[in-house]
This record gives C-alpha cells, sequence and structure tokens, in this order.
C-alpha cells in the first residue's frame, strides 16, 4: 500500500505548522513535532486509542472464525487501511467505484464494493484491473435490472474472468436490496446463468432498519439478518464451487450478526464478512451511544476508546454565556450530532481541564459554545465528535499524537476523497 509520509506537505493542507511547508511527512515527522505548533482548528487522532481499538476488533473476529473488510470510506486513509490490514481484515470494502479506483491506485488488492457497478466506463477500467490474478474484487446486485445494466456495460469488454457478485438482500424501509428472499433468488438465478458475472453469495446492510437499541430495533436487524441466512441456503444449487461470501455488519449491531451467524453452517468455503469500518476510531457521539463495544459499556467485554479529537480556539466572547470557535461544519462533523465540549486550556501545550459547556449550533466556520463558566478569548477547547464517516473528509492531513493528553505527533494520515 502507497506510503503517503512521502507526500510533500503545503500551504494547503489546514492546520500544519509553517515551518512543514515544502517538507515530506516523513522528514517533518523525524523532527519530532508537538501539537502546539499545528494551528486551529483541527482534528486530532489518538494513536493509543486506535491501535487498541483495532487489536480489540482483530482478536474479537478471530474468536469467532469471522472475516473482516473493513469499509474504508470512512477514513479513506491508507495508513489506517494498512493497520486493519495487517492486523488480519481481509480487505477494505468501498462505496463507489470512483473509490474503488483509488483504493487500487493506492496499493489496495482486495476490495469489496457494497453497492452495484453498472457505469460502462468505470466496468471498462475494471475489466483491465481483474487481468492481476492476485486482485480480489466482489461487488453487488440487488434486481435482474441491475445484472442487464452489468452485462450491456460489459458487451464487447475484454473481461479477463467472471466479475464476482453478491446478491445484495434489502427490506421493506431500508435502502438498497430485493425486497424479498423470491426476488432474491430470481437475481441469484440470472447470475448463475451469466457469462459475464458469478454468483458470489449474499450481502445486505442491517444498519438502515434501525438507529437506536430499543427492542424493537434490535428484533428487526435480528430478523433480516435471520432472512440472509435464509437465502444463502436457498441458494445452496445455484454455487458454484469457487469462494462464497455471506456479508453484513456496520458498526453499529456488529454483535448481533455475529450471534446469528453463530447459527450457520460452515463449509470452509463460505466466507463470513463483516464491513465494520468506523471501530478504528470510534467516536464521542451516535456511536458512542449505539455500538455494542462502547468504552463506556459495563460488564467485562471488550470496549472501544474514542480516538477522534475535535480541537478550536476561541475567536469570541460577544455577550455573556456564548464563546464562537474557529470550527465549524467545514471542520468538524454534525449529521450525527453536535460536537460535545469536553475539555479546555490557555493554549495548545498547556494543561487540559475537564469543561461544562455545550454546542447550540453551527455555522461554516464558527460553532457557538454555551459555557457555564466564562472561555477567555484566546483559549482552545477540545470537543468529542460523532459520527467518523463524517469527519475525516474535511481533511487532507490529520495529525495523530501518541495519546490525546500528551501532544507530541507521531504520524500525519492523508485522506484521499
Amino acid at each position: 500500500m502507497i506510503d503517503a509520509t512521502d507526500e510533500l506537505l503545503t500551504a494547503r493542507d489546514k492546520g500544519i505548522p509553517t515551518r512543514a511547508v515544502g517538507m515530506t511527512a516523513s522528514a517533518f515527522l523525524a523532527t519530532a513535532p508537538r501539537l502546539d505548533e499545528f494551528w486551529t482548528p483541527l482534528v486530532v487522532l489518538d494513536d493509543t486509542a486506535m491501535r487498541a481499538n483495532v487489536a480489540t476488533m482483530a482478536a474479537w473476529c478471530a474468536e469467532r472464525d469471522l472475516e473482516i473488510m473493513p469499509h474504508g470510506k470512512t477514513t479513506m486513509a491508507p495508513a489506517l487501511w494498512k493497520r486493519q490490514t495487517d492486523a488480519g481484515a481481509l480487505g477494505i470494502t468501498l462505496a463507489t467505484m470512483g473509490q474503488v479506483r483509488t483504493g487500487r491506485d493506492l496499493g489496495l488488492d482486495s476490495i469489496m464494493l457494497a453497492n452495484s457497478a453498472v457505469d460502462p466506463r468505470s466496468m471498462t477500467w475494471l475489466a483491465g484491473e481483474l487481468a492481476d490474478p492476485d486482485f480480489r474484487f466482489v461487488c453487488w446486485a440487488d434486481s435482474i435490472a441491475t445484472v442487464d445494466a452489468m452485462e450491456r456495460a460489459l458487451h464487447g469488454v475484454d473481461l479477463p474472468r467472471p466479475i464476482d457478485v453478491c446478491v445484495e438482500l434489502g427490506a421493506a424501509g431500508g435502502r438498497t436490496g430485493a425486497r424479498s428472499i423470491e426476488e432474491a433468488v430470481a437475481v441469484a438465478s440470472r447470475l448463475a446463468a451469466s457469462d459475464a458475472l458469478r454468483l458470489a453469495g449474499v450481502a445486505g446492510y442491517e444498519g438502515s432498519l434501525a438507529h437506536d437499541r430499543s427492542p424493537e430495533g434490535l428484533a428487526a436487524v435480528r430478523a433480516y439478518l435471520q432472512a440472509q441466512l435464509e437465502l444463502h441456503r436457498s441458494l445452496a444449487e445455484l454455487y458454484d464451487d469457487g469462494e462464497l461470501y455471506v456479508t453484513a455488519g456496520g458498526s453499529a449491531y456488529f454483535e448481533i450478526v455475529a450471534d446469528v451467524w453463530a447459527g450457520a453452517e460452515r463449509d470452509g468455503r463460505t466466507r463470513f464478512t463483516l464491513r465494520s469500518g468506523a471501530y478504528i476510531v470510534h467516536d464521542d457521539g451516535f456511536y458512542r451511544g449505539i455500538s455494542p463495544f462502547d468504552e463506556g459499556g459495563t460488564g467485562q467485554g471488550p470496549h472501544f476508546v474514542n480516538a477522534m479529537h475535535g480541537i478550536a480556539r476561541v475567536v469570541s466572547s460577544p455577550e455573556p454565556g456564548l464563546a464562537l470557535v474557529d470550527a465549524g461544519k467545514r471542520d468538524f462533523p454534525y449529521d450525527e450530532g453536535l460536537p460535545i465540549p469536553r475539555a479546555a486550556a490557555d493554549e495548545l501545550a498547556g494543561s487540559w481541564h475537564p469543561v461544562d459547556a455545550v454546542v447550540s449550533a453551527m455555522n461554516d466556520q464558527h460553532s457557538y459554545v454555551r459555557p457555564a463558566e466564562p472561555l477567555a478569548v484566546g483559549s482552545v477547547v477540545r470537543f468529542g465528535l460523532s459520527h467518523p464517516c463524517t469527519a475525516f473528509d474535511k481533511w487532507r492531513v490529520l495529525p495523530v499524537v501518541d495519546s490525546v493528553e500528551s501532544g507530541v505527533v507521531v504520524d500525519l494520515i492523508r485522506t484521499w476523497f
């Protein structure tokens, strides 16, 4: 996988210290930088927490004989993908053919597209990539119309080998996916009869069926996963002798996926594959509230640790009980909850102390902080953030500190959105 530390740092990279401009990331890191050199606003990653999260997920999957192809669209960061594959991930999941092309260019050799691929231009490109016998690729189809469109896109294209395609099962009120097992079987039959495509298993996403851990939501997720296994069993006569996939699992309900799959017959060629991606950094909002492994949970089970923090500087205090900081929607995620003020300090190098405050609103480049005690203009606030998938895409380069309290910068993570 490509080593992004050889990329030049420029003044276009938000937050980078002035002295780093024109240096490669590796050369800058060799100078032992500290976070207090960086400009605000920032999103900072915690190395110790990320390593713990990756190790936790890898061990948990191994204990249950599960594969994982983490969803790489969460970070679009090859350095973080490498941490996951080095820990045993089968490959990386991506969401669009544009991301697949980017992933291949960055060195990925095992990709699941959690989507359909029907665009003739991208399909022609894919055919060329499949000439590499070591390239693993699998995508999804949820209708006969999708299969027809894929075959039309491949008409006249020199295809080195059939494209592996999983039948996607959906559910009423969900996202994509055939709406019944009967419809999915018809799609599978069409795939099995294709010369250009190969029926490679069943796929789906349970996360769109619930948004909390209510009994009703969890029951809907469990029923869907049981239907997925029923579909897999019903396709036995259509499968060839090659490798197969049963794949599901976002970052919210993966323990239910594992529990349902535990009752499935293992045949030695079917890879039961999770696609959870957000676990590498977890968060301090949505996943903190819904993940089965949240650090605030009870019991002795595995826990993820929040490894993603926002830092912004107070630039205005125009009235009592209000402070404006220099980070807004362009810098911090807000689609799954507003940032959560956690600590404050006089400066980035200063000691952090807990802060009692809330964010009441966000503009493009400002957040409205309502503190119980005044925050001085020029001081800094550290925020918990919610939803990694819409945090990383706002940053080309993110500093990694050895721990959130230390301020010692040990890496720079570059994204490729």
